[in-house]
């Protein structure tokens, strides 16, 4: 749900919204925030991350994504991934749903 900030995990599953616009230009993408009205632009690996947040998948899979393609290490490109996500789950660009307990 939009703006969950509830913890993290791989397995959380993680989509853009429909209530967005975005373009990518270059080295980065911009997005504008149809209900906010307001604009976001993401670098070069901020938009690698809102290509794959286009279809549903997990916050593990984008991570892997990640860390095949930069030179970061897992610790790192997670923590960098929760926090992106998060700030566009905050302004209502990302839906995030929990992982299912077990």
């Amino acid at each position: 749900m939009p703006g969950d900030t509830a913890p993290f995990s791989r397995a959380t599953r993680v989509r853009a919204t429909a209530d967005q616009a975005s373009a990518a230009l270059e080295n980065e993408t911009v997005i504008l925030s149809v209900r906010a009205g307001a604009y976001f632009g993401l670098d070069h690996v901020g938009s690698r991350i809102w290509a794959l947040l286009q279809a549903e998948t997990t916050l593990g899979a984008i991570c892997d994504h990640v860390v095949a393609e930069y030179e970061v290490d897992e610790a790192t490109a997670f923590a960098d991934l929760v926090a992106l996500v998060a700030d566009l789950a905050h302004h209502g660009l990302v839906e995030v749903q929990a992982a299912p307990r077990t």
